[in-house]
């Protein structure tokens, strides 16, 4: 999907089978927001297509432009933590490897180890194989 600004209003409100005044009203809501030329005109992209779509598919399910507005806000919001998480997640599990990988270094093998035990009693070191 594209975030490219490309369409025109005109062309943009054929596209979505809209009067160019709902696009309009839709901006000065908040819900739609397309990028502007130099001078002024609306360009809309494939990603702002796809934010009209949700708009006409949950004002078709009775909700106000409010209530579109904040579930749509909700949306983006939850979008953004599943990012996160997953970004978190990713880290967390490098983080793992890179501990195992230092665990491998640093474990020698108990058949090459030297045990070497101190008595009290008799404050005297001795050392033993395993």
């Amino acid at each position: 999907m594209s975030e490219r600004p490309v369409y025109v209003i005109s062309v943009f409100a054929e596209l979505a089978g809209v009067h160019p005044q709902t696009l309009r009203n839709y901006e000065r809501s908040g819900l739609l927001r397309p990028r502007r030329t130099s001078g002024g005109s609306r360009r809309f992209s494939d990603e702002d297509l796809a934010a009209l779509r949700r708009i006409q598919q949950l004002t078709a399910e009775g909700v106000n432009l409010e209530g579109v507005r904040r579930v749509m806000a909700l949306e983006a919001e939850l979008e953004a933590t599943r990012r996160e998480l997953e970004r978190l997640a990713a880290e967390a599990e490098r983080l793992v490897e890179a501990t195992h990988r230092q665990y491998r270094r640093d474990l020698v093998p108990v058949t090459n180890a030297l045990a070497v035990f101190v008595d009290r009693a008799k404050n005297r070191t001795t050392k033993e194989r395993p």
